[in-house]
């Protein structure tokens, strides 16, 4: 039996809580004030604390902050009214994993402490204060790398901003469900990581989860990728193939990219989600499916529909409900949260123990423009662990589009005569009575020029390593290498 302590200064709604609770089977201790809730935990740990923000004594950070300072490690939901939202929000960021406004309403607390509750490998919510194994440097006056970011099921990780709260909170909200889900985002923002965190919220979660990048998808491959084909149902068709839709029954299909599906799979798509049933090509039977869809676009499928590149009952279907995901560059608080994170792992992965980015890494990654968003972090942070040697991540070891960006951003064009690419500087011509627009595209068409080239520096001019460092597909950089006729290294 799960136990919740209940920290709330009004007796009615402690009463209430109590019956509620209990009828449900949780064992539930009351206190109505900070100070006696930490009385009761210095001999009892709960799995769960359910705390009014507002207490008599003390404010439900004040109250978070005491129990990280005596060690304690466990999940806090945070009771609070409309007009206290932010410093709800706030206390999110301090280590609470949720929060639920008033009026209360049974459904929502009881959902809020189940998807809590059956988070498996949540690390520690209530973030410990620094052991005695962290000692830092004080001449380094660096970012650590603890590992006091919370993750769900071990998947996602949740990211300090409220943009990412609110995500959280709408993840938590339609989870259970079996609705249709519409993800939007830039490239790199993580909408698989919460397709995937929605699926394993799900009551799916012991079923396949199965990722499709539509995107990579040609006309012809699309259909036989997705609902299967029978053996010579068409040139080249030498076996039969399960489709994605048939192996993710039960389950998760997530579809990143639905924009870039031709019109006949659209057609074919809008029968899966209206009847449940595919039929692979070439075949003449039926198979009843049952999958939950998640779909992705960095593009509004709305405006798709409006302008006849998507069919507009197909984005019906799917707009049961929609998240919205910020880029990084909206959401700084994340930056080093999922820095920190993405060192852990590359540590692990490469056997080191670097503890952290020193404090100037630390203002470039602030100050940088994440173009590629999480994906270009993750990235970064491989890059920069495997090229340091000490204890700490140091500006050395950053790519140069990173270091060098405030100049490559406002560095103004140089006046020529005429376009040279033997020179690391590129312009067109102008004039001291050019247009603003005019400078700014020669300014853009400079920075460009200049990520590109040392991209290919940095992999001694193997293209493919270059698309890969630029976070771009092969035909999108060889396309800007033609467009600047970079061929070889001596065109450089």
């Amino acid at each position: 039996m799960k136990r919740i302590i209940v920290v709330d200064d009004d007796n009615d709604m402690c009463m209430l809580l109590n019956r509620f609770l209990s009828r449900h089977g949780y064992e539930v201790f009351i206190t109505r004030s900070g100070k006696e809730a930490l009385e009761w935990l210095k001999k009892n740990t709960p799995d769960l604390m359910l705390c009014d923000f507002r207490l008599g004594d003390m404010s439900g950070s004040e109250l978070l902050d005491k129990i990280k300072n005596s060690g304690s490690s466990f999940p806090m939901i945070i009771i609070t009214g409309y007009s206290d939202v932010k410093d709800a929000v706030d206390v999110m960021k301090l280590g609470a994993v949720d929060y639920i406004t008033k009026p209360l309403f049974p459904d929502e607390i009881l959902l809020t402490i189940k998807n809590v509750l059956s988070i498996n490998k949540v690390t520690e919510n209530i973030v410990k204060s620094e052991t005695k194994n962290t000692k830092a440097d004080p001449a380094q006056n660096a970012s650590k790398s603890t590992k006091n970011e919370t993750f769900l099921n071990g998947r996602y990780i949740i990211g300090n901003s409220e943009g990412f709260t609110n995500i959280m909170k709408q993840i938590n909200l339609v989870a259970p469900t079996n609705y249709t889900v519409i993800i939007y985002g830039e490239s790199g923002t993580g909408k698989e990581a919460i397709a995937q965190q929605i699926h394993y919220m799900s009551k799916r979660s012991d079923k396949p989860f199965v990722a499709i990048d539509c995107g990579t998808l040609s006309k012809e491959l699309a259909g036989s990728e997705l609902f299967g084909h029978e053996k010579g149902s068409f040139t080249g068709a030498l076996t039969q193939k399960t489709g994605s839709l048939e192996r993710a029954n039960g389950g998760t299909i997530f579809l990143d990219e639905i924009a870039n599906l031709s019109y006949d799979v659209q057609v074919s798509l809008l029968r899966v989600v209206q009847e449940r049933k595919i039929k692979p090509i070439g075949s003449n039977k039926d198979i009843d499916i049952d999958v939950r869809i998640i779909v992705a676009s960095n593009q509004n499928l709305w405006d798709y529909a409006r302008n006849g590149k998507f069919r507009e009952d197909l984005y019906h279907r799917f707009n049961e409900f929609c998240i919205d995901v910020l880029p990084l560059r909206e959401r700084k608080e994340d930056i080093m949260l999922f820095a920190n994170h993405f060192l852990q792992l590359t540590n692990d992965e490469l056997g080191k123990n670097l503890k952290g980015f020193s404090k100037q890494v630390e203002n470039i990654f602030n100050d940088y423009i994440w173009y590629g968003n999480l994906r270009e972090l993750k990235n970064v942070v491989k890059r920069a662990t495997l090229l340091s040697d000490g204890e700490w991540i140091e500006v050395q070891s950053l790519p140069f589009e990173i270091t060098n960006f405030k100049k490559l951003q406002f560095d103004p064009p140089q006046q020529k005569t005429e376009t040279k690419l033997n020179d690391i500087d590129i312009t067109e011509n102008t004039h001291d009575n050019a247009s603003f627009d005019n400078k700014l595209k020669n300014a853009n068409i400079n920075l460009e020029y200049k990520i590109i080239v040392e991209a290919l520096k940095q992999v001694n001019f193997n293209k493919s390593k270059a698309a890969v460092l630029l976070n771009v597909d092969r035909k999108t950089l060889y396309n800007k290498l033609k467009q600047y006729k970079i061929l070889n290294a001596a065109e450089i």
